[in-house]
């Protein structure tokens, strides 16, 4: 067994949950001002120029940006993405490259498919059986058995928040004991934006920690990712460690966070409307429908960046070379030339491709596991809490986040099992 190495847990006030709260941005509601933005120009120029206090950094570190452009639309936020000659991925190496490495999600093609393609074959959704009970099933029945005879519960930090991140320990196959100081290191790592420091120290710790989970694993090959990674082959090329540290560390902001985030929307958007709950629980045909559009009603994570490669023009703004161009997905998934009434959450809604996964060669390589991971999710609330529904003495449970999005809590009442 492999002993997490690094520094000794400290006893602190660090809170993980209030890391995430933090990290969302206390908006309520973005979309009337991202609304006003795609009808005034779906390109919006904003300079900060030098000394403006724009741009974006953490504990006065990391990435500082002076002037960027905010695709609203779906149709040019589709044309950015699925363009790679023109807007590039290469940005991500001075942002969140700076601790995860050199990963899939800063590389353009070729050589993004030709690294893609060795971790692709575990994320295939037919391939997602092997972890569908043993892991993610076994992951959710942990958490509703410590709730379900209590009748009470607030579903954020007992159920939504904790699971993802203990279905990516089981994966990856760490061991338990690991898990408090994986799920602390991974918040951190994830906060990024908002505190450099602690995730390139948290970055460090972990690099150090799977270096010894590699090496076992080269060692004693198991029936777990880390394996899989360790053995994928493509056209005679393998992985080396330092290809794998990346790939590793990126399954925890784009793992963990989007379908914590995305499963707390689901819930929150049924539980808001109890006809659609009832109609889902009653006909689990409607699951798949309901996890579209709690994806396209409310995206977890609402911008990607790209970087222009050459002077371009797109909605009839000029981009120079090396402009930082932000797609609001948010934005795109409810822009009303695509979808009728798209501030509505609603699970019959016409089936029409959403952008919470991104579109084009980066489109999330994990978003069949996350699919699997919410259907699962949701199916065992319905059947294991029967009569739920949101805490009535519960202060004002929203959803809010200017950069992800998500309700910090939800309180909710049951009938005890």
């Amino acid at each position: 067994m492999v002993t997490t190495p690094g520094r000794d847990d400290p006893a602190t006030d660090y809170d993980p949950m209030q890391q995430f709260a933090e990290l969302a941005g206390d908006v309520r509601d973005p979309y009337p001002m991202l609304a006003g933005i795609r009808a005034d120009s779906p390109v919006l120029h904003v300079d900060f120029g030098p000394g403006s206090g724009g741009g974006s950094r953490s504990d006065q570190q990391g990435p500082w940006i002076s002037s960027l452009f905010t695709v609203t639309s779906h149709e040019l936020a589709q044309q950015v993405l699925t363009d790679n000659a023109r807007f590039s991925s290469a940005g991500y190496a001075t942002t969140i490259g700076q601790v995860l490495g050199r990963s899939i999600l800063q590389m353009d093609p070729p050589e993004h498919l030709r690294h893609r393609a060795l971790v692709a074959k575990a994320f295939r959704a037919r391939a997602l059986d092997q972890w569908s009970d043993a892991i993610i099933g076994a992951t959710i029945s942990e958490l509703i058995d410590a709730i379900a005879l209590d009748g009470h519960a607030d579903l954020i930090p007992q159920l939504t928040f904790p699971f993802p991140v203990r279905v990516i320990a089981r994966i990856l196959g760490l061991p338990e004991a690991d898990w408090p100081r994986f799920l602390r290191l991974s918040t951190e790592l994830i906060a990024v934006m908002r505190h450099w420091d602690r995730a390139v120290a948290a970055s460090r710790e972990l690099r150090g920690y799977f270096a010894e989970v590699i090496a076992d694993r080269r060692r004693r090959p198991c029936d777990d990712l880390v394996s899989q990674l360790i053995e994928a082959e493509v056209d005679g090329h393998r992985l080396s460690d330092d290809e794998i540290y990346p790939f590793l560390l990126l399954l925890l902001p784009a793992g963990a966070e989007t379908t914590y985030r995305s499963s707390s929307n689901l819930l929150f958007g049924l539980l808001s409307d109890p006809g659609q709950l009832d109609a889902v629980r009653a006909d689990r045909d409607l699951v798949p429908q309901a996890i579209e559009e709690a994806l396209r009603w409310e995206t977890p994570s609402l911008i990607v960046a790209r970087t222009a490669t050459q002077d371009v023009e797109l909605g009839g703004v000029r981009i120079p070379a090396g402009g930082y161009v932000v797609v609001s997905l948010g934005a795109a998934n409810r822009d009303p030339g695509r979808y009728a009434d798209p501030d509505r959450f609603d699970v019959f809604r016409e089936d029409k491709q959403h952008m919470s996964f991104g579109d084009g060669a980066h489109r999330c390589l994990g978003m069949h596991l996350a699919r699997l991971e919410m259907r699962v999710l949701l199916n065992a609330v319905l059947d294991r809490l029967p009569g739920l529904r949101l805490d009535p003495a519960a202060e004002d449970p929203h959803i809010h986040g200017l950069l992800f999005r998500s309700p910090p809590n939800l309180p909710v009442r049951f009938d005890p099992a």
